[in-house]
């Protein structure tokens, strides 16, 4: 779908015809092959909205955060456009930072009622209150603020905001304790592993919710086949080493950095 304006973080950019209709700025509304995770392969329709708090350096939807755009879409227009995709019963939330907007809790909750299994990808500093299947958080590591030298604008304006912003740990326990949960991490380099067990151990101590290792998912960073083939091996071997999942990037495997896909 079109995108047509820049949206910052959390800004309300609403349709100007009907300024107070529950609505969000989307970015991408696509079916595709869930590409990560446990339901990795399944056919779904994936909503991308705009905006985020966070800025990672390795971040694969630029012109959801750095450079955020966007069309307005009412919730009623994007269940429309999610229901004519009809040979896909999973639909996936992601962003950007899909949790930053209110509105996105009727768009879940709609899409429940609708018998949709749905997914919200989210870096787990907020949390809501929704209809949630399954909860997919990728908390950011220290390896992923934008230093000097991986900043993406070279402006440094975002470091330390990144770096506070990054964890909440109040946030990411209750998403854990409300929502059937997937911890999926972005792996840079091996020392990332000791930051990973550290937090998983950190949460497990804070929620009756039980973690299991197998909850805990590696992913090699890469927005293209040939970066990841070149760290997916090593990937694979440290979540063996350390009984975690592996997961692939299926959508990046099969059709590259094709846009909508």
């Amino acid at each position: 779908m079109p995108v047509n304006a820049e949206a910052e973080p959390g800004e309300d950019a609403r349709n100007e015809v009907d300024p107070d209709a529950a609505g969000l700025p989307v970015n991408e509304l696509f079916c595709s092959l869930q590409g990560e995770g446990k339901l990795a392969g399944v056919p779904s329709v994936f909503v991308r909205t705009s905006g985020c708090n966070l800025r990672c350096w390795f971040c694969d939807s630029y012109h959801t955060s750095w450079e955020p755009t966007h069309a307005w879409m009412g919730i009623g227009a994007i269940v429309d456009e999610v229901t004519s995709h009809d040979r896909a019963e999973h639909v996936v939330i992601t962003g950007g930072e899909p949790l930053i907007h209110e509105d996105v809790v009727t768009l879940i909750d709609t899409l429940g009622d609708q018998g949709y299994h749905v997914t919200v990808e989210t870096n787990g500093t907020v949390h809501r209150d929704a209809a949630i299947d399954l909860a997919s958080i990728s908390p950011k590591l220290a390896s992923s603020t934008p230093t000097p030298a991986r900043d993406p604008k070279g402006d440094g304006e975002w470091r330390e905001r990144h770096e506070t912003r990054r964890l909440d740990l109040d946030a990411l326990t209750q998403l854990v304790e409300d929502y059937p949960t997937q911890l999926k991490f972005v792996v840079t380099d091996p020392s990332d592993l000791d930051e990973i067990t550290d937090l998983v151990d950190r949460v497990r101590e804070r929620t009756s919710a039980r973690i299991r290792n197998g909850d805990v998912l590696l992913m090699p960073e890469g927005r293209t086949e040939a970066q990841i083939a070149g760290d997916r091996g090593t990937v694979a071997d440290l979540a063996m080493e350390h009984g975690y999942r592996y997961t692939p990037r299926l959508h990046v495997n099969l059709w590259n950095d094709e846009a909508g896909r």
